[in-house]
């Protein structure tokens, strides 16, 4: 049978089979959710360049956060568009990889940056006269190089594994990018090994970090509480609700895609929580932390007044 398999070079996605109608209005619509998730993380990222006032370890994080939140759009929403306007056209075994890759990169970096950013607002509000002591900038470097660094390797154990499987038809991955487990049905061999890795990872980067983020968010609730200015409890609220909201988004979605049993039919349910995933929490990450957030919503002022001509 190895005789009569041919390597596979060119893979086709499925994206969302819809009428050209619907496809047309559908890039039209993901289009102004892109040209936002790159216009709302930019902002953020300006912001916290150009403002003094910025340069903490939370905004230093968020920044690290924005950076993913950009790249993470950039990796699969381009191809999803080019897919609505031209559902027959391929995508190359290589750039496939290469997606699945990047995938997997920026998902596990921004759930463990989500982690380190529940230890700052740990240490913010729970032990406030230690905060400049333990969260100095070499902690936050390492906290943010550890972050990415444990992204990367988990991802390279992935994409080895996967590379070692031979592809020899079908070509059509049953998604709108290359996702790890739609590309892994395609191959012909036994994938036992790649889905045991992918639980294993699910596990360690879903579950594990989130007995810590609640024993984190515990004690400043209960930290928070006992403040007596009503200030200061609004700005502790503030900030922390932010990042609560988008821990919630992300691990929500994540778990069931990831975690969660899957009944009926899986793949269509995954493929559209992914797009949720892939589009939706980038373009609302921002919108959460300036709207919510009275320095960036502050820092956005100063910098419209500042441009504005006298």
């Amino acid at each position: 049978m190895r005789s009569n398999q041919t390597s596979v070079t060119e893979f086709l996605l499925v994206g969302f089979p819809l009428s050209p109608g619907l496809q047309l209005l559908l890039f039209g619509v993901f289009s102004v959710f892109y040209a936002f998730t790159l216009l709302g993380n930019g902002v953020i990222l300006g912001l916290i360049s150009l403002d003094p006032r910025l340069h903490t370890p939370m905004y230093f994080f968020l920044s690290h956060l924005a950076t993913v939140d950009i790249a993470y759009a950039c990796n699969t929403v381009p191809q999803m568009l080019a897919n609505l306007l031209n559902p027959a056209q391929g995508i190359s075994f290589a750039g496939c990889m290469t997606q699945t890759f990047l995938f997997l990169i920026f998902g596990h970096t921004e759930g463990l940056l989500l982690v380190v950013m529940s230890y700052d607002r740990y240490v913010a509000i729970c032990l406030p006269l230690r905060y400049s002591t333990i969260m100095s900038w070499r902690v936050c470097i390492t906290l943010a190089l550890t972050s990415w660094t444990f992204g990367v390797l988990p991802a390279l154990v992935h994409m080895v594994l996967l590379l070692l499987l031979p592809f020899c038809g079908p070509q059509t991955v049953n998604h709108f990018f290359c996702e790890l487990l739609a590309v892994l049905k395609l191959a012909c061999a036994d994938t036992h090994l790649n889905k045991v890795m992918v639980s294993v990872g699910a596990f360690s980067i879903l579950i594990g970090p989130v007995p810590a983020i609640v024993v984190s968010y515990s004690y400043i609730l209960r930290a928070v509480l006992k403040i007596q200015s009503a200030e200061g409890r609004q700005k502790a609220f503030s900030t922390c609700s932010s990042h609560l909201c988008v821990v919630g988004l992300f691990y929500g979605t994540a778990m069931i895609m990831y975690v969660v049993p899957q009944h009926g039919d899986p793949q269509e349910k995954k493929k559209y929580l992914l797009l949720f995933h892939s589009l939706f929490n980038p373009m609302l990450n921002p919108l959460i932390y300036s709207l919510r957030n009275r320095e960036v919503s502050a820092a956005l002022r100063r910098r419209l007044e500042k441009e504005r001509p006298s």
